[in-house]
């Protein structure tokens, strides 16, 4: 496809999307803009964008695509600077947000305009920001949602996905209710059980200062996307706060139920509270990326001797092997080995056993 591409926003998803349709259609004119102008300079000169926006204003008339790849809050503000234009009549916007109903009601300006906006949301991310990180392949095997109205044809929606087809994405059309309570269930809801669950081990360590050391393990890694940005965090639960406060109502039913099951010893029960839980948890999709991006872990039992980690992160950089991750295991229930390496794709993860199986004897197993 050939045409003007305005991408709003050069974070990491922005400056990924410009790589990708960049690729897929090297006839089209990628134009960028951020409101860091370090960040747009960055971009010009890793070749994500063909070129700067002067402004929004200048830029958004003369675009046939225009992606929104900011922050919610700051999207809706986007979202209404470009009702005040003279778009073309053909352009689609769409967005890239984690929350669709405030999204879709600002984005009426743009419909009463006759402008077609389709909501979209690739669920996919990185432990690294900005577009210094971005790359194409990281939406490969991602779901990406697309929420539209009944103004919106479905050739337009074809269209869409073929500008973003270099994507490699698995495309699912959703309304917008639909997308925040799928969005609320699997990655809204769990970052606040993942704060709350630090925050009582916070308020454990007052009595007990080994809390600390003992978290350093596996409850580290349950507790990782509690780490995430509180800004963000606080926008995205203000914003889909009735799925939430219904999700919330639901888990305190649950923790009821469980409590009663301990208060009446009921042996049976508590078996299957985690019987259930697990054969859930193993049937659910290995390959396929979903809300919360993904790590792959590979637990290495290494001997304990000086120098052991950078013998095998010196093999790993011989065969030009990126970790996200790495660190040592000391309380190791249920998890075999002690050197626990992150990898960012099941490939690198294959990769990198391969590699420490050609260099050593060292026993490994894979996080599951």
């Amino acid at each position: 496809m050939e045409g003007r591409v305005l991408i709003i926003g050069l974070g990491l998803i922005g400056g990924s999307l410009a790589m990708c349709i960049k690729a897929q259609h090297p006839g089209a004119e990628l134009i960028g803009f951020d409101a860091d102008g370090d960040q747009m300079d960055l971009a010009m000169m890793l070749g994500v964008i063909d070129r700067v926006a002067g402004s929004i204003e200048m830029e958004a008339p003369k675009a046939d695509l225009i992606i929104i790849a900011t922050p919610v809050l700051t999207t809706g503000s986007i979202i209404e600077s470009l009702a005040s234009l003279q778009l073309k009549d053909e352009v689609i916007v769409t967005d890239t947000g984690s929350t669709k109903g405030f999204i879709s009601l600002m984005a009426s300006s743009l419909r009463e305009k006759g402008i077609a906006f389709i909501g979209g949301h690739p669920m996919a991310g990185s432990h690294k920001s900005g577009v210094a990180a971005a790359k194409k392949i990281l939406f490969e095997n991602a779901f990406y949602l697309l929420t539209t109205d009944t103004m919106v044809r479905s050739e337009t929606v074809d269209r869409l996905k073929e500008w973003l087809s270099g994507t490699r994405a698995k495309f699912l059309e959703v309304s917008p209710e639909e997308h925040d309570y799928l969005t609320g269930v699997v990655s809204h809801f769990p970052h606040i059980i993942a704060a709350s669950l630090v925050h009582q081990a916070s308020r454990a360590e007052q009595g007990n200062p080994l809390v600390n050391r003992l978290a350093a393990g596996g409850f580290r890694d349950i507790t990782r996307i509690a780490s995430s940005s509180p800004r963000m965090w606080r926008d995205i639960l203000l914003q889909n706060r009735e799925v939430l406060i219904y999700l919330l109502n639901d888990w305190q039913d649950e923790m009821g139920r469980v409590k009663e099951l301990l208060v009446t010893n009921d042996r049976d029960s508590i078996y299957d509270f985690f019987d259930s839980a697990k054969t859930y948890r193993d049937g659910l999709p290995v390959s396929d990326k979903g809300a919360i991006p993904s790590f792959y872990d590979l637990f290495v039992d290494v001997p304990d001797y000086p120098g052991v980690i950078s013998e095998i992160t010196g093999y790993l950089a011989v065969e030009n092997i990126s970790i996200t991750n790495i660190r040592i295991i000391e309380t190791r229930e249920d998890i075999y080995g002690v050197l626990a390496i992150s990898f960012q794709t099941p490939e690198d993860r294959a990769r990198a056993k391969e590699c420490i199986e050609k260099n050593t004897d060292y026993d490994m197993s894979l996080g599951k």
